[in-house]
């Protein structure tokens, strides 16, 4: 093999190997991340939305550990923006999350939502209100909810999510709810 088809190949070989790379690392966001059985409980949420006053009982994900389509779209519909009635694709560890801290102190009690999605033009109507919301707040990506869970202390329901030692956590002791996100690991 000459010199020259042996950098052409081996620039084939980067760039499909490259693609292939890109291809498995945005799977992350194209399917769940696969957590063994034995480590997540039943995908089945509970939930209040404060907003809407809509109810949602969803199984989201069966024993096989197969995420249901249809459900995931309920969910995304029941997590909409308030204001605009928009959607986005929720954060499927976002979910997870949720569903984990409601196993560890909720045991099937209802979650209340008092916010999820906020479209972009939302969020800056919420800015300029003073009402408290974040320029880049991860609500506007589907990356977050501020929720509590009926019957359970909130400051159990705190403990919990620093337990999941993963993304945001905020305590709004005053305000009644917990803010969760799947950002960076950080609590306040």
């Amino acid at each position: 093999m000459s010199l020259q088809a042996q950098a052409l190949w081996s620039r084939r070989a980067f760039l499909t190997t490259s693609f292939a790379g890109m291809i498995l690392l945005s799977s992350r966001f194209l399917f769940p991340p696969s957590i063994s059985a034995q480590s997540r409980p039943e995908g089945k949420l509970r939930l209040y939305n404060v907003n809407t006053k809509e109810r949602l009982l969803v199984k989201y994900r069966n024993r096989s550990e197969q995420y249901d389509r249809a459900a995931l779209h309920d969910l995304n519909y029941f997590f909409r923006c308030p204001h605009s009635n928009q959607t986005c694709d929720m954060d499927i560890q976002l979910i997870e999350d949720l569903n984990q801290i409601e196993n560890l102190v909720g045991r099937g009690n209802e979650i209340r939502i008092y916010s999820a999605y906020r479209s972009p033009s939302y969020n800056k109507l919420l800015i300029h209100q003073g009402r408290g919301a974040a320029p880049n707040s991860l609500h506007t990506t589907g990356q977050a909810v501020d929720f509590s869970i009926t019957g359970v202390r909130l400051s159990q329901v705190r403990r919990a999510a620093f337990n999941l030692k993963r993304g945001g956590v905020g305590y709004y002791r005053r305000q009644g709810f917990i803010h969760l996100d799947t950002g960076l690991l950080r609590y306040w």
